[in-house]
């Protein structure tokens, strides 16, 4: 390695650690990063006039498991589901999270290194890498209760035992936000008796302790693992939440973007073809932040987009969003928006809280209920407040607020779409809405959960047909390329 190189990021590193850690030994802890991430690899200078996306980015949302077919596995069907009505059009694809996992549908992660064996293997993910621009999640926030890391720590065995974040009951939390109604401790009991463990999700998704130093070396591990099977994309799920101090909110806390500022050299100074992007539901305001000065995420979600979308074409007035759209800061030069309509997950309200009024809000809960969504809830200190809007896109723009019927679902549907691919960013498109999939009723109600009505599993040879005949999901998938086909053309979105 280049002297001169080494002693740069090692430098950055150092610089790092120093502001998220004031009591560990940061020069060893900084050689120890060095040799893990960089190991067989040589870094090399980050170029940070060099463009990593252009106006032919697009992506594709998908679970590994949302196209099926017999005797495939999964990601093998996925591949093929891409080959024959993706590749032409769209060029990067995020695959939900693909490890063994207990619960969330993904995100509550048994095995960092493992591909779930109902899915496929490495190689089926490799040969996706090859094709594709792969988004990989980074679930660095919680792992499944059921991992061999909360075994430990349930037994009092290294590392697991000090890799989770347990308080006294009694404590006071009434300051910390939360995403869920659940309580945020959860009584475990250990070989030491028992520990009330935090719990930002649920339950069974109990949080990591980044202020152990050994939770973030697992954690890169991990990225350099993702990074050896082709992975070009990381998407830092729930970051907002990693790290936890008493007596503050516990989100958006500078250890957690210097921890993001970390990352990101790492991956600077290991390619220029990676990028990260920040999962942060929360006001627009706070989810800018994670650009840092041009040195956090590359991206971020653009999550107030998705519900200032549905209510403007559902009211039939765009006041809301032009105000919204004119504040907007244009992104600085290597960043952008990672723009969307739909998701795995809802509808999140949380961003558009400083936007929509309390009764605008539930002007549109009300909607959606009626259009057969569901609602999910968070809690304050004061009461609850709805969290997420629980529906398939298509089924969100059924009906006008004031008319139950008056046929535009279908011209709502790739409106919503039209808007989203004329601003400034990378276009994201969840497989279930490029299909134009309807509330899956049947999910919900096997699996309990308010998500899973939008996150429909298709079989592949009824795919194909609904795909060869006229019918809206058709109709819809066409419109869409053709949308995709023209903004691929369009120079100024570069």
């Amino acid at each position: 390695m280049e002297v001169k190189l080494a002693d740069e990021l090692s430098t950055k590193i150092f610089h790092h650690l120093n502001q998220i850690y004031n009591n560990q030994d940061n020069e060893k802890l900084t050689n120890k990063i060095i040799s893990i991430f960089f190991k067989n690899h040589d870094p090399i200078y980050p170029n940070p006039n060099v463009s990593k996306w252009d106006q032919k980015d697009v992506i594709l949302i998908t679970y590994a498991n949302s196209i099926l077919e017999k005797e495939k596995v999964p990601l093998q069907s996925l591949y093929k589901f891409l080959e024959n009505y993706i590749a032409p059009y769209i060029n990067s694809v995020h695959i939900l999270p693909y490890f063994p996992f207990s619960s969330d549908d993904g995100f509550a992660v048994i095995d960092f290194k493992k591909i779930n064996d109902a899915y496929g293997a490495w190689e089926d993910i490799e040969v996706i890498a090859n094709k594709y621009k792969l988004m990989t999640d980074l679930v660095i926030n919680h792992t499944s209760a059921r991992s061999r890391w909360f075994d430990q720590f349930k037994n009092c065995k290294n590392p697991g035992q000090n890799y989770y974040l347990s308080i006294k009951p009694n404590t006071d939390i009434k300051d910390v936000v939360r995403p869920r109604t659940s309580s945020l401790l959860q009584e475990v009991d250990t070989l030491e008796g028992k520990k009330y463990v935090w719990s930002t999700f649920s339950h069974d998704q109990p949080d990591l302790d980044f202020s152990n130093p050994d939770v973030l070396i697992e954690i890169i591990k991990i990225i350099r693992i993702y990074l050896d099977h082709g992975s070009k994309i990381f998407r830092l799920d729930a970051v907002a939440y990693i790290w936890k101090e008493l007596g503050t909110n516990c989100i958006n806390r500078p250890q957690g973007h210097e921890i993001i500022r970390l990352i990101r050299t790492l991956i600077d100074f290991f390619s220029n073809e990676i990028y990260l992007i920040t999962e942060t539901n929360i006001p627009n305001r706070e989810n800018l932040s994670y650009f840092g000065n041009r040195n956090e995420a590359h991206l971020v979600y653009n999550f107030a987009l998705p519900p200032l979308i549905i209510y403007t074409l559902l009211k039939g007035e765009s006041n809301k969003i032009k105000q919204w759209l004119m504040a907007m800061p244009p992104a600085m030069f290597g960043t952008t928006y990672l723009n969307f309509v739909a998701s795995h997950d809802g509808i999140g309200l949380r961003p558009v809280e400083q936007i929509l009024s309390s009764s605008e809000i539930e002007t549109l809960v009300e909607k959606m209920k009626k259009s057969g969504g569901k609602i999910s809830y968070r809690s304050t200190k004061e009461s609850q407040y709805p969290y997420e809007l629980n529906i398939t896109l298509f089924d969100a723009l059924k009906f006008h607020i004031k008319d139950n019927s008056d046929g535009f679902q279908e011209k709502r549907f790739i409106a919503a779409h039209s808007i989203m691919l004329s601003l400034e960013g990378i276009p994201a498109f969840y497989i279930n809405s490029l299909l134009a999939s309807e509330n899956d009723y049947h999910k919900l109600e096997h699996s309990g959960q308010n998500r899973s009505i939008n996150r429909y599993q298709w079989d592949m040879n009824i795919l194909i047909q609904k795909l060869s005949e006229d019918n809206h999901h058709s109709r819809s998938y066409k419109k869409l390329i053709d949308l995709i086909k023209i903004r691929k053309e369009q120079p100024a979105f570069h």
